[in-house]
């Protein structure tokens, strides 16, 4: 029998014996058999971090960045590849499209974030702080990668998404990954890394791939790696109370299982258009994936007297899925991943019916197009009701992973809210209401037992995402049975892979250290004024000092007539008792235009090429008629950017750091200026 491959030590190893046997979820058919049997997780373990951390360590943020690019454009061209071996875990072509495309979607999310970082291996963290009354002493926090490896335990349920979604962020952020997928689904897994690993693209070590038991994997992970885990929250209990993690403290992630819900809104009422919203979302949430989703919706909780209502209408809605062959073009719903599976879900069913009563499917039977019940691990959307809520504990505690979901009544949105926090803990939850106030009502009483709340209403329905998709800018995780933890978010996302640290020293120091100016640093002098310079020859500390200029009340007078800003501070003499001045003000933008002709070259045409932009302007001292200012302008920052084409013109993104002074060397104004400059070429 043909056994899936580990992608180890830089080679493909199957490993030894039998191994667990795979099977096509809608034929039945035998595909492979996966073992990991003999291989040496340590060795494993220090081939990531030698090799891979070693390489991906060296790389800026800007190349990781495109590395994950070139990697996505490079899976698009081989979907119908990966399309065609999904299919064999029960997944139609919309549940692939989620798994696979969604996967290849959060590499290029994650590869645009590579412009909220610097060109460095490193970032800082927050704002810098003074620690000293002279400023001769200060402190930044930074964040460097760690020198471990992401160790990631993904479900079955999302081989390739789960996969790609992880890699993506602990890539960027320079820790390479070995990744462990569930076995029963890890030949889609094993198909898309194959081509991953083909393509050349990522440095050697920077991904590894298990096909089969973990083994004792976990006995030899340390401090510098990191342990993601997704799947039950028993599971989750066991692995995370490893003898090896806690003695290292081995940062651990888990996401499991949750019994997520989703509210209707005691103002909706059928006639609304946010009724026919809900009703849609449910049955999406149920058949999508057959129901094997970690954030699908598990309990609906909906009005008292329109729970027949609501019940009459799902049933209608369920009844027009059509489930068999995921090839067959009339499919809507295909099978669970396997029989395994589905003998769990049913047994999971069993101990809900205890305190609930089934109103729609059956555990038994189910009506197929183009497939063959025996065969494959087909089941049919189940839907459950129990009118007892508050007083049941199992339909809170229990969940069976697949299309079955409990139909539940409230009085009020307070208990709608008690009942949702009663899952102790979920991933995500929806409300369906067109009234804000209960909105924020459910929001504020619910969110600190969710990782994630979705309003839905008419407003936002038609580009809403929908209740059980996770976004890559947006954290994924949940507190409680949820697992405590957090995926992706964006920037986020990635200092969980990095390790804070926080630099103490002399603001030149910290500015030869992390490579942005800090206030109070010494400026770097030149006769050559810095806007001479193309992008490559300006450095970062580099410094000039303006001439001086002394305002007037004609220059207020002439401001406030060229702009129409005739606001009272500047302009009235009689009205100012009681204010926070003495005389008429100079205008904050005066101030800043002056600076601009204090501290720009007007000689000729030179490397910038224009203003881009100012941040953290702070106007700090009134200015009077009679003020001498001059400019302090120092380099700060320097940002490359990308080529939009062959027409574009290299260049990139200089942050200038502004201080307006007076005469007695005290800030009226501080301001970070961008500049546009071309690099040589």
């Amino acid at each position: 029998m043909q056994k899936l491959g580990n992608y180890i030590l830089g080679n493909w190893i199957e490993g030894d014996g039998d191994g667990q046997t795979l099977f096509n979820a809608v034929t039945g058919e035998v595909i492979a058999a996966t073992t990991t049997k003999g291989l040496d997780f340590k060795a494993i373990l220090e081939y990531g971090r030698n090799t891979g951390s070693s390489a991906l360590r060296k790389m800026t943020f800007q190349q990781r960045g495109l590395m994950l690019r070139t990697l996505a454009l490079h899976l698009q061209k081989h979907l119908d590849t990966f399309y065609a071996v999904s299919y064999k875990t029960g997944a139609t072509k919309a549940d692939s499209w989620v798994d696979i495309e969604g996967g290849i979607g959060n590499l290029f999310a994650n590869a645009s974030l590579r412009r909220k970082f610097p060109d460095e291996s490193f970032c800082l963290d927050g704002e810098s702080h003074i620690l000293s009354k002279g400023g001769s002493f200060m402190g930044q926090h930074i964040l460097v990668p760690k020198e471990g490896v992401a160790v990631h335990i993904n479900a079955f349920n999302f081989p390739v998404w789960g996969m790609l979604e992880k890699v993506a962020v602990n890539l960027l952020a320079g820790v390479p990954a070995l990744v462990k997928p569930a076995s029963i689904t890890s030949f889609l897994t094993e198909a898309v890394v194959k081509e991953i690993i083909a393509s050349g693209i990522l440095p050697e070590g920077a991904l590894q791939l298990i096909c089969g038991s973990a083994g004792d994997l976990l006995d030899h992970v340390t401090s510098q790696d990191t342990v993601t885990f997704t799947c039950s929250a028993s599971t989750g209990l066991m692995l995370k109370s490893n003898a090896n993690i806690l003695r290292e403290n081995v940062p651990f992630n888990m996401e499991a299982d949750s019994l997520n819900c989703i509210v209707l809104g005691n103002d909706v009422t059928p006639t609304m258009p946010e009724w026919d919203i809900f009703i849609k979302e449910v049955r999406k949430e149920i058949t999508t994936k057959a129901g094997q989703k970690c954030t699908a919706i598990r309990r609906i909780f909906v009005p008292a007297e329109k729970l027949e209502d609501v019940q009459i209408a799902l049933g209608k809605a369920l009844a027009q899925t059509t489930i068999g062959n995921p090839l067959n073009d009339k499919v809507r719903m295909g099978s669970l991943a396997g029989q395994s599976q589905r003998t769990e879900v049913k047994e999971q069913v069993q101990k809900l019916l205890a305190s609930s009563q089934m109103i729609y499917g059956s555990l038994d039977s189910v009506e197929l197009i183009d497939a063959d019940a025996n065969k494959g691990a087909f089941m049919g959307p189940v839907l459950l009701l129990n009118e007892n809520p508050l007083n049941t504990t199992a339909v809170h505690e229990v969940e069976a992973f697949g299309p079955i979901a409990t139909l539940m009544p409230y009085k009020n949105m307070d208990e709608a809210i008690h009942l949702a926090r009663m899952g102790k803990g979920s991933l995500c939850s929806s409300i369906v209401t067109s009234n804000d106030k209960i909105a924020k009502q459910y929001v504020l009483g619910a969110a600190n037992y969710h990782g994630r709340i979705l309003v839905l209403n008419n407003d936002c329905a038609k580009e809403s995402t929908g209740h059980g998709s996770p976004l890559p800018l947006l954290v994924h995780g949940g507190p409680g049975r949820a697992g405590g933890g957090e995926e992706m978010g964006g920037v986020r996302g990635i200092k969980h892979y990095m390790q804070r640290v926080a630099v103490q020293g002399s603001p030149t120091t910290i500015t030869a250290i992390t490579n942005v100016y800090q206030p109070g640093a010494k400026g770097i002098q030149d006769t050559v004024h810095p806007f001479r310079k193309y992008f490559e020859d300006i450095q970062i500390g580099e410094q000039i000092i303006s001439g001086k200029r002394t305002i007037t009340d004609a220059d207020i007078t002439t401001f406030a007539n060229i702009t129409w800003d005739h606001f009272y501070p500047h302009v009235d003499h009689t009205s100012l008792e009681g204010t926070l001045f003495k005389h008429p003000v100079a205008h904050g933008y005066l101030i800043l235009s002056y600076a601009a002709g204090l501290f720009v070259e007007n000689s000729a045409k030179c490397p910038v090429l224009l203003n881009y932009g100012i941040d953290e302007l702070r106007f700090t001292k009134p200015v009077y008629a009679g003020t001498t200012m001059y400019v302090r302008f120092t380099c700060k920052e320097k940002i490359p950017q990308e080529l939009k084409d062959e027409s574009d013109i290299p260049k990139g993104i200089v942050k200038w750091y502004v201080e307006i002074l007076d005469s007695n060397n005290e800030h009226l104004g501080i301001a970070t200026i961008l500049t546009m400059v071309a690099k040589k070429g």
